[in-house]
């Protein structure tokens, strides 16, 4: 079964994080690692044959341009994952328009080929900020990543569906819902769609997982990783012990954890797998307000 490999292509000073110890002002002060790191993972994938989908942060693309164009020349999906970083929550409805329609229309233009998914910083799109669906089909979007069916601090609508679906919006337009994979266990959902769950849980954990969604439950789960979760050597941010945790947990196992996924699991773009599953239509997307 194909499974969809995402990467979204953030530094190491763009996560939340560390958002209350680095302000955006000041990215620019930080030595650039994501380009490097990122072709570290477009190696790692056409050793393997793999095509994925990158979600490229605008900020990003605007200073290296190159790194954009090579994901589109090796076959890959280019989606957009947002300009600055910044909680969709945290922004007014012309912030986050302005900014996505920025970052779209820049990464259309360096990988000469259409931007149709989206995927919100941390998450973000959550029950405060499902205004943000409407202006992503306003903006010629196809399908979003964005709504995670978990409890966090940061980010989930709980009870929320687990699978790709489809919601109609008030302006009558219509967006794919692409979840970030949850496996049951008993009565919980268990989030095993990558990231820092990947780090942090034994890896036959997630395999466990994963092998669950594509066997038992017959259907392809989304995977997601950063690419500075590949770089251990990378320059260390004081912030509180979670923040810590969460971030710097087993970045050194990443790499070879990631090789052995590839191995057991078959991949491709989002936008083919979404071609290949059959997709509910959920209704107004009033009812995950609900959820």
């Amino acid at each position: 079964m194909q499974n969809a490999l995402t990467v979204d292509v953030e530094d190491y000073f763009h996560v939340a994080a560390f958002a209350r110890q680095i302000d955006p002002s000041t990215w620019d002060r930080f030595p650039l690692r994501v380009e490097r790191n990122t072709h570290r993972l477009l190696d790692l994938f056409a050793e393997r044959g793999v095509r994925a989908t990158f979600f490229v942060l605008g900020w990003v693309a605007e200073r290296c341009p190159d790194l954009v164009r090579a994901i589109a020349q090796q076959g890959h999906e280019v989606a957009c994952h947002g300009y600055s970083h910044q909680l969709v929550y945290g922004q007014t409805r012309e912030e986050f328009r302005a900014e996505t329609a920025r970052s779209k229309a820049c990464l259309e233009d360096q990988a000469r080929q259409p931007v149709l998914g989206y995927r919100a910083a941390s998450y973000s799109i959550t029950k405060q900020s499902l205004w943000a669906l409407d202006i992503l089909t306003e903006l010629g979007f196809s399908y979003d990543s964005s709504i995670f069916p978990v409890h966090h601090d940061r980010y989930g609508i709980p009870g929320s569906p687990r699978w790709p679906y489809r919601l109609e919006m008030p302006n009558g337009a219509s967006i794919i819902e692409f979840p970030p994979s949850t496996a049951l266990v008993g009565r919980q959902s268990l989030p095993v769609a990558g990231g820092g769950y990947f780090r942090i849980y034994p890896y036959w954990l997630t395999r466990f997982g994963l092998t669950r969604i594509n066997r038992a439950e017959a259907r392809p789960f989304i995977f997601y990783l950063h690419p500075w979760e590949v770089d251990p050597e990378q320059p260390r941010i004081r912030a509180g012990w979670l923040s810590t945790f969460r971030h710097y947990t087993n970045l050194g196992r990443c790499e070879e954890r990631l090789r052995q996924l590839l191995r057991d699991f078959q991949f491709a773009p989002v936008k083919e797998v979404l071609e290949q599953s059959a997709i509910p239509m959920l209704g107004d997307s009033s009812v995950l307000a609900n959820a």
